[in-house]
């Protein structure tokens, strides 16, 4: 059973959708501002210690905060755009033809 939807319900059905989208790409662009910004902070932080900036730069840990923000950044996208962000309806079909287009150029 499929809905009819009018006009108007499908104006506000579809603004939704962008505002969500909007909101998602305003949500990536702090992610790399702010991390981005801290991270230079923890690594002007520990040349301070001693370290050198190859060192510091270097420095796993401080990196981390992009890995805890990223998996929430992930689940974000996957609320925002569905699974169909990695496989979508047709990604199986396109995989076959890339793949019969590799074996073509082969021989």
């Amino acid at each position: 059973m499929e809905k009819q939807f009018t006009q108007e319900q499908k104006y506000i059905l579809a603004r939704k959708r962008v505002e969500k989208i909007t909101k998602f790409y305003k949500h990536l662009a702090v992610y790399i501002i702010v991390n981005t910004f801290l991270t230079a902070v923890f690594i002007v932080g520990d040349m301070n210690d001693g370290d050198t900036f190859n060192e510091a730069f270097l420095n796993i840990w401080n990196y981390q905060i992009w890995f805890f923000w990223g998996i929430g950044i992930v689940f974000k996208a996957l609320n925002v755009f569905g699974l169909g962000m990695f496989f979508s309806n047709n990604w199986e079909e396109r995989k076959i033809k890339e793949y019969m287009n590799q074996q073509d150029n082969r021989g």
